[in-house]
């Protein structure tokens, strides 16, 4: 369905009813929740794939280039701390970057040499290291989520440990709904009170109201639809197309969408949504209540599955009409490093080069303590 096609659906003041009811007004205030989650919902569906394909086609190539050419510094860098005409405070220096970007290197690459290198100019073991972060890890984790991983844990990375995690997570949650249903069959079984008696009554009373109105709409629908009734080849396959719609619509409980389709076929007309009545609006209401807090946990999936597969913050805020600039934005970044170590690569043939930076760089550490390593 296009978005042209979509009549909107809305309650409209007139000459008899100048003025809104209280059930009138949340109805459109509902609808209007429920357009704007809607249109947060369509912008993610369209800005995840051109953000995917930008990812894998610029990217991800950008960061392997970027990272080939740091490890080709980590290397030049060594082999200038083997050489004359380093101070013994240049090397001291050299040395700690050098320690720098192979540790993070070898974490992204799971490389030998890396590791090697690391261990030579940080004076330490990077696979002890390595071990000892994870065990804290293990540790907070452990602390902050309540569980137990046991002493026989056997995992190799961070992403094994939050797999473990993870997994650790579903098994208390499922056995947690486990005890929750146990308990309510528990309270089930307990003789009711009166009171208790009238509530579900109530309850149940009001829930069948509700089904029956949106029931009520998708009936009507149906009726006029059916192409089993209709001799005209194109007409049927119309119908049947619309009829799709309609039942995809009641099936998740999509009460506007099966407005929106009264009004598209003009079933209903404004007039008749000017005068839904307000027993009818209470239920309708109802319903769209229970639409938005699906779209919201909808958004909220996609959104959740945006983060986890890129690797973005849990917490971080992010919007689809903002990830495929900021990607640029970063994509940028990587080009402008890749440009100064491809330079530096090529200066620091020369060790007088590389004193020249070093002294910039230590100006710069100087100036701002806090400052990232280079590269």
């Amino acid at each position: 369905m296009t978005k042209t096609s979509i009549k909107s659906v809305g309650i409209a003041a007139d000459h008899d009813k100048p003025k809104l009811s209280k059930g009138q007004k949340a109805f459109n205030t509902l609808i209007k929740q429920i357009e704007k989650r809607r249109a947060r919902l369509s912008a993610w569906e369209a800005a995840v794939p051109a953000f995917h394909q930008k990812y894998v086609d610029e990217f991800t190539p950008l960061e392997q280039t970027l990272g080939d050419l740091q490890v080709r510094m980590v290397y030049r860098l060594d082999q200038a701390c083997d050489q004359k005409g380093l101070t013994k405070r240049e090397r001291s220096v050299v040395s700690d970057l050098i320690a720098e970007l192979a540790g993070n290197l070898a974490a992204q690459r799971d490389d030998a040499q890396l590791k090697a290198l690391y261990n030579k100019h940080s004076q330490s073991d990077y696979d002890l290291e390595a071990a000892a972060e994870l065990d804290d890890m293990k540790l907070a984790m452990e602390s902050m989520l309540g569980v137990e991983l046991g002493d026989d844990l056997d995992v190799s990375s961070p992403e094994d440990l939050l797999r473990r995690v993870h997994q650790e997570m579903e098994q208390r949650e499922a056995q947690d709904f486990a005890e929750s249903q146990a308990q309510e069959e528990r309270r089930a079984k307990r003789k009711k009170t009166a009171k208790q008696i009238a509530s579900e009554a109530r309850e149940e009373a009001e829930q069948a109201q509700i089904s029956l109105s949106i029931r009520e709409v998708y009936r009507k629908l149906a009726s006029a639809l059916h192409p089993d009734r209709e001799s005209n080849t194109q007409e049927r396959e119309r119908k049947t197309a619309l009829m799709q719609r309609v039942n995809k619509a009641y099936s998740n409980n999509n009460l506007l969408q099966l407005l929106e389709l009264q009004l598209e076929l003009e079933h209903i007309d404004q007039h008749a949504i000017n005068n839904i009545s307000e027993d009818r609006l209470k239920h309708y209401n109802k319903i769209l209540k229970d639409q938005i807090d699906e779209l919201d946990q909808e958004i909220a999936h996609v959104e959740g599955n945006f983060k986890h597969s890129y690797g973005i913050e849990p917490f971080a805020m992010v919007s689809p009409g903002m990830i495929v600039r900021d990607l640029v934005s970063d994509m940028a970044a990587l080009r402008n490093s890749v440009r100064t170590l491809e330079r530096d690569l090529l200066a620091f043939e020369d060790i007088k080069q590389i004193k020249l930076w070093l002294k910039q760089v230590q100006r710069e550490a100087a100036m701002d303590p806090f400052e990232d390593m280079p590269y």
